[in-house]
């Protein structure tokens, strides 16, 4: 083998190591290129694909525990209000923690988003003001809990039951079964009636009509005694017997009775059973309840008039 041969083999065997290498060089090289800057800091795309596995493993674990949490504190009979407070606070927490871990991570100084602030600041000024309001309004309705899960509302023409209290609405069944999303500051500025706030005791009144003649006083015991051998009027406060007034056709009494209801229907129910009861006992005690009638004279002169010929 001539010298020029050994020389051209040379050549051949540093050219063969750089090709081997090229493929590995090469994707170290993508990895390593700067992709994102922000002053001084730049994000290149190996550390853009370690945040993402952060991120989505950070996600599951901050979702997973807030579920045990929620889990644990059904399982200990905690309310369901203390849960959905307790909860959510630890999600926002756990996501901002993350959120502040991931920065560190990647040596972004936090004044690397003072423009995207500003912008935030400006976006909330002219178009999110409903959005933050609400948000406010649904953490204070959690803490201050004037209206809890479960509790019954009347908001105008409409009635139901509340499901839940999210940071935006709260989701409320009405009585026909339809749900409804009232935003939270709705129910923090207007006048809402909660049947529930305190406890559920609630007073509903039964209002008859008996003929004019009829024993008042007999009228009066039967219909405490209808109010009395209902299982759901409650002794104390004491169920009383109103006679409210002489009417056109009648003599009208109310039935006040106590009872513990978390929904209309509980009070239409007790008042139905409460008519049917009535109904039965006026009948046995041959009281005639009163219906709507008129007396009609005739001036028998002013006939006989009209009728000469």
């Amino acid at each position: 083998m001539t010298r020029r041969d050994l020389a051209w083999l040379a050549t051949l065997a540093p050219r063969s190591e750089s090709r081997d290498n090229l493929p590995m060089g090469t994707l170290d090289n993508i990895l390593h290129t700067p992709i994102i800057v922000f002053g001084e800091t730049s994000l290149d795309l190996a550390q853009l694909l370690y945040v993402g596995l952060f991120i989505l493993l950070g996600s599951l674990f901050v979702i997973a525990t807030t579920r045990f949490l929620r889990n644990r504190l059904q399982a200990r009979g905690a309310n369901p209000d203390i849960i959905q407070l307790l909860t959510r606070a630890y999600l926002i927490l756990g996501f901002v923690i993350l959120a502040f871990i991931i920065l560190d991570f990647l040596n972004v100084p936090l004044a690397a988003f003072a423009f995207i602030s500003g912008a935030v600041a400006i976006g909330v000024g002219f178009g999110a003001q409903n959005i933050i309001n609400n948000f406010i309004s649904g953490w204070i309705l959690m803490w201050e809990r004037p209206i809890k899960i479960g509790d019954f509302l009347e908001l105008g023409d409409v009635k139901g039951s509340v499901e839940s209290i999210n940071t935006r609405s709260t989701r409320i069944r009405r009585v026909d079964g339809v749900h409804l999303l009232v935003p939270n500051s709705f129910l923090l500025e207007n006048t809402v009636t909660n049947w529930t706030l305190i406890d559920q005791l609630v007073r509903t009144t039964v209002r008859v009509g008996v003929a004019y003649g009829s024993d008042v006083n007999r009228v009066t015991e039967l219909l405490q005694q209808a109010a009395q051998e209902h299982p759901k009027v409650l002794e104390s406060p004491r169920s009383s017997v109103i006679f409210d007034d002489f009417g056109d056709n009648a003599l009208v009494f109310d039935l006040n009775v106590w009872i513990h209801a978390t929904a209309e229907g509980d009070l239409r129910g007790t008042r139905s059973d409460l008519r049917y009861r009535i109904d039965a006992l006026f009948s046995e005690a041959g009281i005639v309840i009163a219906f709507p009638q008129r007396d009609v004279h005739l001036d028998g002169e002013v006939l006989v008039r009209r009728a000469e010929p």
